[in-house]
């Protein structure tokens, strides 16, 4: 079993930053791929990133590239979401995921273990 809890959520205004946190207890996630999803009110949870086992591979949804980075920490069994450039459609509630396999996926059926999600506001 595997538990994750993210961190790093609140308010900020346009062009803003926030770093979300996602740290797993119970079990390593160094043989796991990690995504961040997200889901706005009355919208579909969609992927946002993604990141294979050792972080040699990456996935962005087209509407973030350029402005936010997931990367790894898989001695601190921890994963971040580095968001710079926030826009006010970007406010949604972030969950962070656990993979089946050590590639990434752009599917939430591509993850097993979820987090209980961090609510990011941008106001504009």
């Amino acid at each position: 079993q595997v538990q994750l809890v993210e961190s790093g959520g609140g308010l900020v205004q346009a062009g803003g930053s926030l770093r979300l946190s996602c740290t797993a207890s119970g079990r390593t996630l160094s043989s796991r791929a990690m995504g961040w999803f997200r889901q706005a009110p009355g919208k579909e949870r969609e992927s946002v990133a993604a990141i294979s086992w050792n972080g040699d591979i990456t996935y962005y949804a087209d509407s973030v590239k350029g402005r936010f980075a997931i990367s790894r920490n898989n001695a601190k069994n921890t994963v971040y979401l580095q968001m710079n450039s926030l826009k006010p459609e970007d406010t949604a509630v972030y969950y962070c995921a656990a993979g089946r396999t050590v590639v990434p996926s752009r599917s939430p059926a591509g993850y097993d273990y979820w987090g209980q999600g961090a609510q990011v506001t941008v106001s504009s």
